[in-house]
């Protein structure tokens, strides 16, 4: 019998305060090895901060975390060669890319292969190291200066590479080698990895999983689709969210417009077929993505709805029937009764 893996990181009681101000606040939360774990929410919901306690470059104001069921913290010897952090505006210092990409290799001592190391990260996020390696920080595309930013982290062959925003200023062709290689250190190394990311469309084409963070609180919503506010009061005794496309969210009234609230998975249809409202919320949108679930044979389908993405599971004859597939345009329908509220206090 195969047990199974510890986690690789455990959040206790986890607190953050700045000047006083709580900005995040995790009671509980376990990542297991290996995982690809995806953080979604606003700007000042806590994403960079999670990151920065999990890649122990700050220690928490309250609580702890344990790194492979020890507690560690910022400096532990232990953790500088395993555990490496891709900020959302990388520096890099005024010398070659090679020496860029190796500097954290020697820094920490590990000069075996170093020159080996430098070149396959290279490859790893599309540099050719024939035409890269001695070319000078300055000669680089603000996205090419991003994967080499990227190689220097994945050089030190890490137990887990946390990024954020790693797409959040680079090309097409730039997010697309990030993506890959960082799916590749999993395939290769088990690197468990981390991600912050507004883009949740190349989100979601990496991640295992998605996680929500709301006001400094995580929500492991699983395929419930996360539904932020801010709501506006109707006149039909509901609450709206207007959407960028122009559409609006309906759901139940509630006693704060600036809670979130979230919908199961099951609760909500998708069709290519034309969907009356009949009591429902009906909203177009587009297939973003399929994903199997291998132990039962059900489809994830995820959805774009203006800025937001839809996560709906499906059984295999109802997709065949639908004959859904990526770029599809669709109807999403749903019961604004079926949403609940979500206490982030």
């Amino acid at each position: 019998m195969t047990l199974p893996a510890s986690p690789i990181f455990r959040i206790e009681a986890l607190e953050q305060r700045y000047a006083g101000r709580r900005v995040l606040h995790v009671p509980s939360l376990e990542i297991a090895p290996g995982a690809i774990v995806g953080l979604m929410g606003p700007n000042g919901s806590g994403k960079s901060t999670l990151l920065r306690l999990l890649g122990f470059i700050e220690a928490p104001s309250r609580g702890r975390i344990l790194f492979k069921g020890s507690p560690a913290g910022p400096f532990d010897a232990r953790i500088r060669s395993r555990v490496t952090l891709l900020p959302q505006d990388p520096y890099l210092m005024n010398r070659s890319v090679f020496d860029n990409v190796a500097y954290g290799l020697k820094l920490r001592g590990q000069r075996s292969d170093a020159a080996g190391r430098v070149h396959r990260a290279l490859a790893a996020v599309g540099l050719a190291p024939a035409r890269f390696a001695r070319r000078p920080w300055y000669a680089l595309s603000g996205g090419e200066a991003q994967r080499v930013a990227l190689a220097a982290r994945l050089a030190l062959e890490p137990e887990v590479l946390l990024m954020d925003e790693p797409t959040a200023s680079v090309d097409a062709e730039s997010a697309e080698r990030i993506r890959q290689a960082a799916l590749a250190a999993r395939d290769h190394w088990g690197t468990t990895l981390i991600v912050a990311s507004h883009d949740w469309s190349w989100l979601f084409e990496v991640c295992d999983i998605v996680w929500h963070l709301y006001a400094g609180t995580v929500f492991p919503t699983g395929t419930r689709t996360f539904l932020p506010g801010p709501w506006i009061p109707g006149p039909d005794h509901r609450w709206h969210r207007p959407l960028a496309d122009g559409q609006h969210l309906v759901v139940p009234a509630g006693t704060d417009p600036s809670a979130p609230a979230y919908i199961e998975s099951h609760r909500l249809r998708l069709t290519r077929q034309p969907v009356t409202g009949q009591g429902r919320v009906v909203l177009k949108g587009t297939v973003l993505r399929l994903a199997l679930i291998r132990r039962t044979g059900q489809v994830v389908v995820t959805a774009a709805v203006g800025e937001l993405a839809l996560t709906a599971v499906l059984e295999p004859e109802v997709l065949r029937k639908e004959g859904m597939a990526p770029g599809d345009a669709i109807s999403v329908a749903y019961p604004p009764e079926a949403v609940a509220w979500i206490d982030a206090t």
